[in-house]
This record gives C-alpha cells, sequence and structure tokens, in this order.
C-alpha cells in the first residue's frame, strides 16, 4: 500500500498541482485522501478507480508499479459541465475562480493569453471549479455540441507539457489559438488536433510548434443561453 501511496505523490507532483487540487480533480474527499497517503489509512480500490478513470494511469501501474503509466486509450472528457444561472456570476474581482474577458478562439488577434487584473470581468465562487484555474469565453462551432458558441470553460495552464490524449484543450500556436481535442499520432513527435463538429477536418502539427496548452476542465453553460 505505501507503494501505491507513493506512486500518487509521484503523480500530484508531476501534475504540478497541491495535494486538495488532486483530490479535487478526482473527485475524492481531501481529508481522506492525506490520510491515505500517510498510512493512516489504507489505499482501496474505490482511490485506485477514481486515479485510472479521472486520470488516464494505468492500474497496472499504479498498483504494481509495472509497464506504462498512462493509458493510451482517450481519457474521458472534462470532469464535467456546469450550468449557472447569470446572478452566479460576480462583478468584480471577487473571491472565486476568476472570469475574464478573452476568447480563447480569438485567433489572429494575438496568441497570448494574459490573465491581468485589466481582463477580469468577475468572478465564480464553486466547490467543483478551482480558484487556481481561469474562466474564458468560447465561440464558433468547430467544437459543437460538446462546446457550443458563447460558453465559457474553465482552463488550467499545462506547464509540463503532459497530455492525456482524447482530453480537449486550449492549444496556442504562433499565430492563433484554438480549442480542440488532442488525439495520438502514429509519429510521437506529431499530434492530431480534432474538432467535436464532424464538418471540419482534423489538424496534424508538429508538438513544437505548440506554445502553450490549457486544459480544459469543464464547460459552463449559462442559463437561458443553451
Amino acid at each position: 500500500m505505501e507503494s501505491i501511496a507513493s506512486r500518487v505523490k509521484e503523480l500530484i507532483k508531476e501534475l504540478g498541482i497541491s495535494q486538495n487540487e488532486f483530490a479535487d480533480r478526482i473527485r475524492t474527499d481531501r481529508s481522506n485522501l492525506s490520510k491515505q497517503l500517510n498510512g493512516r489509512l489504507p489505499v482501496g480500490d474505490v482511490l485506485v478507480n477514481k486515479i485510472v478513470v479521472g486520470l488516464g494511469i494505468s492500474k497496472k501501474w499504479l498498483t504494481e508499479g509495472e509497464g506504462e503509466k498512462y493509458i493510451l486509450k482517450p481519457a474521458p472528457s472534462p470532469s464535467g459541465s456546469i450550468t449557472i444561472h447569470p446572478e452566479m456570476l460576480k462583478d468584480g474581482d471577487a473571491c472565486g475562480t476568476k472570469v475574464y474577458d478573452i476568447d480563447v478562439t480569438a485567433g489572429p488577434s494575438g496568441r497570448a493569453l494574459e490573465f491581468s487584473s485589466e481582463h477580469i470581468v468577475g468572478s465564480l465562487d464553486l466547490p467543483s471549479i478551482s480558484r487556481s484555474s481561469h474562466i474564458v469565453k468560447v465561440s464558433g462551432d468547430s467544437m459543437s455540441p460538446v462546446i457550443n458558441n458563447g460558453e465559457m470553460l474553465v482552463i488550467r495552464e499545462v506547464k509540463n507539457n503532459l497530455i492525456y490524449w482524447g482530453r480537449i484543450y486550449v492549444v496556442v500556436l504562433e499565430d492563433y489559438r484554438m480549442v480542440k481535442y488532442i488525439r495520438k499520432h502514429v509519429n510521437p513527435e506529431t499530434v492530431i488536433l480534432r474538432s467535436a463538429n464532424p464538418n471540419y477536418d482534423d489538424i496534424e502539427i508538429p508538438k513544437t510548434e505548440i506554445k502553450s496548452l490549457f486544459l480544459v476542465e469543464n464547460i459552463i453553460h449559462m442559463e437561458g443561453n443553451r
């Protein structure tokens, strides 16, 4: 059991997040996770399965320390879709996850995503959304019906170039940015960017062309705009 706990700690360090953020991501109790990693509670099948399903981790690697760490089949889509009422959005720089007046599909208007204070238009305080993430808007229909025009995304920057195959990302290139599924390519130096809308073709790009990546953690629907 101690070896499983050590591998969980390895994952937390690799993801560059806190233990509490890790617990939130796999939807487990923070206190119980702390006790399991410190040896005060046993690491059971429930925790193992949450990590395997929620993060695309190989069960054999997690339980036995053997084989590849990450499963090559697609991991689950964003951790959830959330429907909110307009009044839940707070004005100004209040407590909660910051909402930015930034369109992550704004193409040639500039590739950089600058989460500076002048772009903050409000905040959303929900326990299911990490306060360290960012909430942005999206336009276009390339990801419809999964993500529709005008909806918002909860995104988190990936700092270690770790890709969960089959997840949705904001992909920032030199001249434009887009929201796509990232799929594995036969060439390990290349990735496939795939739309949810079948009217859009796949895009194959070298990994070196990706300037930054943001994992889409949640899709936010505004009540009345669905």
